[in-house]
């Protein structure tokens, strides 16, 4: 048995069996087979190739018949040079097929990743917010790489398998029993020699490739949580290294035996089936020898017999298991298609219509809100514990909000912890749909404009301002690709961050590490306010962006904003007294409820719900 089929069937018995409970739906395989539509010249030449290299294989051991017969035993020199030329040249050709076969396959395979794996990311970046919020990044990550490699072994592994195996079977039981019925028919049985070793060893690798896979997981989950740099930061504030090197190499080590007892039934596995080919060769050799010497048939057949049942086991014993093959391969598109089906909760309007130009004023009209449940917006699947997930109770974070933000006013919105602000700002730069009312922006529904519009035109800076992990220009660049470095500078210039960035060694090249780790709380918001104001939006939304300034760069920060912010519509999550002072209207929000609007002197003289929010959350900073 060759060791192309030896993997071959080793990789068919010990994939789960449990995957061939499934059933095959006729609309899975149909929607399949569109993704193999735009490689069907490819899939055909990989299909021809499969049957020229059978064919090949079956006609080297009949040549090598034709040696002994026709060429050794009578003498004939001159034949038996000739073949095995034709032999070389035969060997030659079948490498060569295989190299073909190789790239053919490579070239379906690979192009069908790079289809589901940008189709499934441009869908996932199309999601709302919410779906973010309740799937697990690593699983989420695992569609992208596992599933996905999973998939396309379906047009490549599995489908070359299966076919290959198949016209390879054929061709060869059609040659043994055309070669001698006799020694075919005692083949055939001896293959259950095969299956139950395989099969049995099989199931015990498949249960510990089960446990190897959640070891591995437990392993892989301690290291990604403490080498990101906020949970590095938690090993060492608290001081626990050596309880995390215990925990840590008692995982490995479950790990370490669990691969050691692998390795061991792998050997037992190729053992057996070493063992039992061996057996068969000694049974033919038997056999085919007396009938050899009973004239029955010749040597060249009894040899070419036996190259032949070199190739009949390994197919034969793959194809037994043919069910487990396909249903795993269709197990992983399923798991795509899970994702690819999951409609985003913020849909793009079919008919955009645009935001007019020029300053835009907001309204806000009966605006309520409920977030809305894990079942609608995520997949159970993609959680880091399904079993645990509890639907929400639906109950509104907003209810029947109104307000109206001027053109080229600033609107502060306070209220205790909890009140439904970050809400509110949220539905305004349209990371969810309200649940009823309208959210209008220049006199335009927000739902009835693109979201490239709507982001046009907007600016949002967050109290944890995200940087990611690349320089400090390529963060500010994400804002306006094509600034100038002249526009980077002075954006920096009025973020009052340029002094610190020219200080830096690499400047504006200077790489600020795992989500900005390597920048202060203070230059983190200043490189986002920059990144804002590079960008130059004509509606500004600021969630407690000046939350971790100290007293002195906030006082910069808000003289910068003060001059970039005005002629624009703008609306901020107040933190600071300095903020609601020059705010054009202060709305105090309660329980989801605006209770109160005015400027900061009117609501003050009425002494109620702001006036108290003031003395115990404002007064101080005063």
């Amino acid at each position: 048995m060759s060791m192309e089929n030896a993997w071959q069937m080793y990789r068919s018995l010990t994939r789960d069996s449990s995957v061939k409970e499934n059933k095959i739906s006729r609309a899975l395989v149909k929607r399949i087979l569109t993704y193999a539509r735009p490689y069907k010249i490819l899939i055909t030449f990989f299909l021809i190739s499969l049957v020229f290299a059978s064919l090949l294989s079956v006609a080297q051991p009949l040549l090598f018949r034709r040696i002994v017969d026709q060429g050794i035993t009578p003498g004939n020199a001159s034949l038996v040079t000739w073949t095995a030329i034709l032999i070389a040249v035969l060997a030659v050709a079948d490498a060569g097929l295989g190299l073909v076969s190789r790239y053919f396959s490579a070239r379906i395979g690979e192009g069908l990743i790079f289809d589901l794996r940008t189709q499934v990311y441009d869908h996932v970046q199309a999601q709302s917010v919410a779906f973010f919020t309740r799937a697990q990044t690593g699983a989420l990550i695992s569609r992208l790489n596992n599933d996905v490699i999973g998939a396309q072994q379906a047009f490549t592994s599995t489908l070359g398998g299966v076919l290959g195996n198949l016209i390879s079977l054929v061709i060869v039981l059609v040659t043994m029993f055309v070669l001698s019925w006799q020694i075919t028919l005692v083949s055939l049985v001896l293959v259950p020699l095969f299956l139950f070793p395989a099969r049995f060893m099989g199931r015990r690798l498949q249960a510990m490739t089960r446990e190897a896979m959640t070891v591995n997981a437990d392993m892989s989950t301690q290291m990604t949580e403490r080498f990101n740099v906020a949970g590095a930061l938690l090993v060492k504030l608290f001081g626990r290294p050596q309880q995390e090197s215990e925990s840590f190499g008692s995982k490995a080590a479950v790990v370490r035996d669990v691969g050691v007892r692998i390795a061991m039934a792998n050997r037992w596995f190729f053992t057996a089936l070493t063992l039992v080919a061996a057996l068969a060769t000694a049974i033919t050799y038997g056999l085919g020898g007396n009938l050899v010497i009973q004239g029955a048939i010749s040597l060249g057949t009894l040899l070419a017999l036996v190259g032949l049942l070199a190739q009949l086991y390994g197919p034969l014993t793959a194809l037994s298991n043919v069910r487990v093959d396909v249903m795993t391969a269709l197990v992983s598109f399923d798991r795509v298609f899970e994702v690819l089906d999951l409609q985003p909760l913020v849909k793009e309007p079919e008919n955009a219509r645009e935001i007019p130009s020029g300053p835009l004023d907001i309204n806000f009209s009966g605006v309520s809100f409920t977030y809305p449940r894990a079942s609608d917006v995520s997949l159970s699947s993609l959680s880091s514990s399904p079993e645990a997930e509890v639907e929400d109770a639906e109950e509104p974070v907003l209810s029947d909000v109104s307000f109206e933000v001027p053109s080229g006013t600033l609107t502060a919105l306070v209220g205790p912890s909890g009140a439904g602000k970050t809400t509110i700002t949220a539905l305004l730069a349209r990371l969810y749909d309200p649940t009823s009312g309208k959210i209008l922006v220049g006199g335009v529904d927000i739902r009835d404009v693109s979201s490239q519009d709507l982001r046009d035109s907007m600016g949002v800076v967050t109290q944890d301002a995200h940087l990611f992990h690349d320089t400090i220009r390529a963060n500010l660049l994400y804002a306006r690709p094509d600034a100038s470095d002249t526009d980077i500078n002075a954006a920096c210039a009025d973020a009052q961050i340029l002094p610190m960035i020219q200080a830096l060694p690499n400047g504006l090249d200077t790489v600020v590490g795992d989500r900005g780790y390597r920048l202060s709380g203070g230059e983190k918001q200043r490189i986002a306010l920059a990144r804002l104001l590079l960008k130059s939006p004509r509606v500004v939304i600021l969630d407690e962006a000046t939350a971790h300034l100290d007293s002195e760069s906030e006082r910069a920060v808000h003289q910068a904003l003060d001059n970039a912010l005005e002629g624009r519509t703008s609306v901020v999550i107040a933190h600071r007294l300095s903020t609601i002072r020059s705010a054009n209207q202060i709305l105090v929000v309660v329980a989801g409820q605006i209770l109160e609007r005015g400027t900061h002197d009117e609501l003050m003289d009425r002494g109620s719900t702001y006036s108290e929010l003031y003395r115990t959350q404002f007064a101080e900073s005063e």
